[in-house]
């Protein structure tokens, strides 16, 4: 595969090579952008339970003061990624942003503070609808309801068989979802209802219009970063380079088609952001 200096993997795409590239001329006028779950944190049976990989928060921090910012982009509420990823008062993270719900909450470093809308009506609807619904259709075996403030989420990875829960739940809950004026967005094992207008690669697209980025990496495992891929590659067509990397998965090969560099996971990601700081730093 090749190596860049400090032993940077080599992406196997020209665009990707050309992004990195770029990204290590300018640092400081680049973003790295990155999800959480799966990405900096490994997928596990019980959400509540995630954490960032012990080598995170050290690689970020070496990271962040030599690039234009570090947005972390997730579907969880910003406030349980900055807890569940110990962001909150690090040294060397103050270009750190986290952008929570699809980019509908924003935490920043410098001032610790979650600035979030005010909720759909539909969530509040849906939250005291679905344990029924799910009883009624009689998928309450084996999946359970996440609370995520702005959003509920249907788990089916305790099932008996994950993927046929999850096959057999999109439809009623995309039913459910639209009766209520929300949207369904799929992931690993799991259904989220939530409100339309953002996703990942809408976030992306304006956080990187608003620090007037010349250069993006951006880094997922899951179906909702395909939105954060796509925004990349439309960029790319205008001229900005991008590199698309993927925390290796089998559950979404759709990602590591797509991407310029794929690693095994969250382990192999956080050694990579370490290298791209010495790299970017030298």
């Amino acid at each position: 595969m090749g190596s860049h200096p400090h032993d940077l993997p080599t992406p196997v795409t020209a665009a990707g090579r050309e992004g990195l590239e770029a990204l290590l001329r300018a640092p400081r006028r680049s973003v790295v952008a990155l999800d959480f779950d799966g990405t900096l944190a490994d997928i596990v049976p019980d959400p509540d339970q995630a954490r960032a990989h012990p080598g995170a928060v050290p690689a970020l921090s070496a990271l962040a003061p030599e690039v234009a910012s570090v947005a972390v982009i997730t579907g969880r509420p910003a406030g349980v990624a900055v807890r569940y990823g110990g962001f909150a008062g690090v040294p060397g993270l103050e270009h750190l942003v986290v952008l929570g719900h699809y980019g509908a909450e924003r935490w920043d470093a410098v001032t610790g503070i979650v600035h979030t809308p005010a909720e759909h009506p539909g969530v509040a609807a849906v939250r005291a609808e679905l344990p029924g619904f799910l009883d009624s259709i009689g998928a309450w075996r084996g999946t359970w309801i996440e609370e995520k403030g702005r959003a509920l989420a249907v788990h089916t990875r305790r099932a008996a068989n994950p993927e046929a829960a999850f096959e057999a739940l999109r439809e009623p809950l995309a039913e459910l979802a639209a009766r209520h004026g929300l949207m369904v967005e799929p992931g690993r094992a799991v259904l989220e209802l939530r409100p339309p207008g953002m996703d990942k690669g809408v976030a992306l697209t304006e956080f990187l219009a608003e620090t007037g980025a010349e250069a993006v990496l951006y880094a997922g495992d899951d179906l909702g970063d395909l939105a954060a891929f796509a925004a990349v590659e439309k960029r790319r067509t205008d001229g900005l380079p991008g590199v698309l990397v993927c925390s290796g998965s089998a559950e979404v090969p759709e990602l590591a088609a797509r991407a310029d560099l794929v690693l095994p996971g969250p382990a192999e990601v956080v050694a990579f952001l370490s290298t791209l700081a010495a790299a970017a730093r030298a």
